[in-house]
């Protein structure tokens, strides 16, 4: 995540600002519940909140077909009415699917060679078609949308006849920027990253096919700004092919009996700098709505498929060794990828504004190249029936550590994490049944220190991707099977920040999806019918700027049964308070940054 460093003063004036406005502010409302007894996609996730200005609106694609894997091109021009800076810049995509036969797809979509949006699509049936609405808050994208640029959206799909099977649902899609100048009373905000790199592997922004634990997506920078402060990276490694499903996997020398994938259930995303470890992104195990069994993401699908997001890494401590005028290059790599990973990410850069040369190194760093996890396996083979675990825990701890001297001082920074990863599989197999029980834990918990003279802001962040799947395959007497799923999918963060000896200021965020379903298939392998299919989403945020939104949603038979809000508000009521609504200092409730007054 990104930490916006601002002086107490800051805070109190934006106090004082907000009790002045209190008497004449409205609550901003969040979007509307979606409708119970419909069978369109739903999901709990809040819409980004809109300052109250007017936006101007520029459109990338309007009502674009996606039936064959061509990328759309497009052009974009900054809006003349709406100048930076901006408040707040928000992509909004409107993405939809006909009825037929098709496979979920992934889409993105690239501008100047940065990717600022990535996801999946949903999977459609022969009754049903579907339409789904994606926002991100691009805010601190805001130097890529300074200047006129081309770009593209890809959204692979093919429509036709492929080994006898007719393929015919189409994809559409209608994308759009919207900026929203900053209000007039307000006088101060939170800085904007100065610069976007980004690390695709075209010119013109395409992922990287990362197909084995030695590729990698390495890219040169030979002119970097040489007054850089501070630099994150946004990383994206979605799982593909045989890796789709990785958390299902296992060791190589037993992936036969167990009739799996190998290379066990780990996969972490590893960053580089000149060759020398700078940082992690623990791997989200996303499931997309063709995953296992179509019928448990319908209506809801899981936690982040349709919009993903980016996993921040603090590089703050390499600034000044950035800063050094050469030539720099910023790999990644995912650990114990078989086939394969799309990998792309945006690097950010804040500047010195005082200053054209700054000079600082690396004080110290701990991070392993790679990990070291344990591999445990207690397996019974008896003929064609295999019974037992197999287990995989890893665990890693380190710091990084550097300073820059700036034009205000010198400010030095360190980033403290310690990960923890653990896949523990129960198989029982035989010629009448396959079960295969998954529970799967990451935990994350970071530190980051900046020092600038007496001052001592501290950020702690917490993050856990909790996974649970049971999947039980079972032959009936007849010749004929059932295939019963059940998916416990979390993803669960909070973030404290503050300035040393003062109070820190706390948000949450958690957003957690239930599901099962039984599919019934007949004794030649197709599927008949499904039955005790129900899913439940439950999202909720806060923040100490008096945002508290909750909502559950529940669907069974592949429709919406309920929608609840507020159960976790004080008063059962969601609420934006207008302060945040006003100046947009809270925090966003929609992606995995939050960003919060320090």
């Amino acid at each position: 995540m990104t930490i916006l460093p601002v002086a107490h003063q800051r805070l109190l004036s934006l106090m004082l600002l907000s009790g002045a406005l209190a008497s004449i502010w409205t609550p901003v409302t969040f979007a509307d519940p979606p409708t119970v007894g419909s069978n369109n996609v739903a999901v709990a996730d809040p819409l980004i909140p809109a300052p109250y200005t007017t936006p101007c609106t520029v459109t990338l694609f309007t009502n674009q077909q996606f039936a064959d894997f061509n990328a759309k091109p497009f052009s974009y021009a900054p809006p003349s009415a709406c100048p930076g800076p901006w408040q707040k810049v928000v992509l909004s995509a409107d993405y939809s699917v006909t009825m037929g036969r098709q496979f979920d797809r992934t889409a993105e979509i690239w501008l100047g060679g940065a990717i600022i949006y990535f996801g999946t699509t949903e999977e459609p049936s022969a009754s049903l078609g579907q339409s789904w609405h994606i926002e991100r808050d691009l805010t601190d994208y805001s130097p890529l949308f300074a200047t006129s640029q081309s770009g593209h959206a890809d959204l692979g799909n093919f429509v036709g006849t492929s080994g006898g099977v007719n393929y015919t649902g189409i994809l559409y899609g209608t994308a759009t920027l919207s900026f929203y100048p900053l209000a007039p009373t307000v006088f101060d905000h939170p800085p904007r990253p100065d610069a976007l790199l980004p690390l695709s592997a075209s010119a013109d922004g395409s992922t990287a096919d990362l197909a084995s634990p030695s590729a990698q997506l390495s890219i040169t920078f030979s002119s970097l700004p040489t007054n850089i402060e501070r630099a994150f990276l946004d990383v994206y490694a979605q799982s593909q092919a045989s890796d789709e499903f990785w958390y299902t996997c296992v060791p190589d020398d037993v992936a036969n009996a167990l009739q799996s994938c190998g290379g066990t259930g780990f996969r972490e995303t590893q960053i580089s700098i000149d060759g020398q470890p700078a940082g992690v992104a623990p791997v989200y195990p996303w499931i997309y709505t063709g995953g296992i069994d179509p019928y448990l993401w319908r209506p809801i699908p899981g936690v982040q498929t349709l919009a993903f997001e980016p996993y921040r890494v603090d590089l703050t401590p390499f600034a000044g060794v950035l800063d050094d005028g050469a030539a720099h290059t910023i790999a990644l790599s995912v650990f114990n990828t078989q086939d394969h990973f799309s990998t792309a990410a945006n690097l950010l850069l804040y500047l010195d504004h005082g200053a054209t040369q700054v000079t600082g190194t690396v004080t110290s760093n701990t991070l392993a190249a790679a990990p070291v996890p344990d591999v445990v396996e207690n397996l019974a083979l008896q003929g064609a029936d295999t019974n037992g675990t197999v287990t995989v825990t890893s665990n890693r701890q380190f710091a990084i550590a550097g300073s820059v001297t700036t034009s205000h001082g010198v400010v030095s920074t360190q980033v403290q994490q310690t990960l923890g990863f653990s896949n523990a599989q129960t198989f029982a197999i035989s010629d009448v049944l396959y079960s295969q029980h998954i529970t799967q834990g990451t935990t994350i918990d970071s530190t980051t220190t900046v020092t600038a003279g007496a001052t001592v802001a501290i950020t702690h962040e917490q993050r856990s991707y909790p996974l649970t799947v049971n999947i039980d395959y079972r032959v009936l007497s007849d010749g004929s099977a059932n295939q019963a799923t059940v998916i416990d999918q979390d993803f669960s963060q909070s973030v404290s920040v503050g300035n040393q000896g003062f109070a820190a200021r706390n948000a949450s965020l958690d957003n957690h999806v239930v599901t099962s379903d039984t599919l019934l298939i007949s004794a030649s392998n197709q599927v008949t019918g499904t039955f005790d299919q129900g899913t439940t989403q439950t999202y909720a945020y806060a923040d100490p700027f008096g945002v508290c939104y909750s909502r559950q949603i529940q669907a069974a038979s592949g429709e919406l049964t309920a929608v609840a809000d507020g159960q976790s508000c004080p008063g059962g009521t969601n609420t934006l308070s207008w302060f945040d609504a006003f100046a947009n200092y809270g925090s966003s409730v929609t992606g995995a940054t939050l960003q919060l007054l320090p």
